[in-house]
């Protein structure tokens, strides 16, 4: 009895893992909506655009082989290395305000670091065809090796590892954005698009953007404990 009650012991605690992350994802969100619709009611200095932001960056840094493109949707801002695209929404390309703004900033942050081969970028870059490939099979391979876990427990294992991996990319990621972030604060003072009262907004936008990665990693890390524990329960 003692095995079985450890074990179900175990288990309640990563289900209130789960409920905890689930929850605190879904504050962290409301709260990143919350401030971004706020903050984009407040109008940059000079009346910059996103777009305006993100070309100013770049050339100020000598980077001049990088495109600034609007995309379709909303928070799907991003920087593509491969093609050396900083992809902006629409709301963040054409809006001339403050989270507007901080957004460009940051992603021109990514653009930073691929000129200069920031390590943590590096070492992210080069794990994403191995995490492409972890992300398409994971699920697959632990559902079948959660079934066949007393009789092929390697099935499982393997699962694992896969996940794992996929977890040490959502904690590699941290530094990539909390860098990226603070060289967009950097420039954005550095060159006034931000005013003194306007800047702690820009920084409470990214903190926000911020706080998404962060969970993601610890919800990550809470469902591959689990799974741990679910390999080392089958000796019971």
């Amino acid at each position: 009895m003692e095995p079985e009650m450890g074990m179900m012991n175990g288990t309640m605690i990563y289900w209130v893992i789960f409920i905890g992350t689930a929850l605190l994802s879904w504050l962290v969100s409301a709260n990143l909506k919350r401030k971004f619709a706020t903050y984009s009611k407040i109008p940059t200095e000079g009346g910059m655009t996103g777009r305006d932001v993100a070309e100013k960056m770049l050339h100020d840094q000598d980077i001049y082989d990088v495109k600034v493109q609007c995309v379709e949707g909303q928070l799907t801002d991003h920087y593509n290395p491969q093609t050396k695209i900083v992809n902006l929404s629409r709301g963040v390309y054409e809006g001339a305000n403050v989270a507007a703004a901080a957004v460009a900033a940051h992603e021109c942050g990514h653009a930073v670091q691929h000129q200069t081969a920031y390590s943590w970028l590096t070492m992210r870059s080069k794990l994403v065809p191995v995490v492409s490939f972890a992300s398409k099979w994971v699920m697959w391979v632990i559902l079948a090796g959660m079934f066949l876990v007393n009789t092929f427990p390697g099935l499982l294992l393997a699962g694992i590892v896969l996940f794992a991996i996929t977890t040490l990319f959502s904690f590699i990621t941290l530094p990539v954005e909390i860098n990226a972030s603070k060289r967009a604060l950097v420039w954005l003072e550095a060159h006034s698009v931000t005013s003194r009262s306007t800047h702690d907004k820009a920084e409470g936008a990214l903190k926000a953007a911020a706080y998404t990665y962060i969970v993601a990693a610890l919800s990550s890390l809470a469902t591959l404990l689990y799974y741990i524990a679910i390999y080392l329960g089958r000796r019971d």
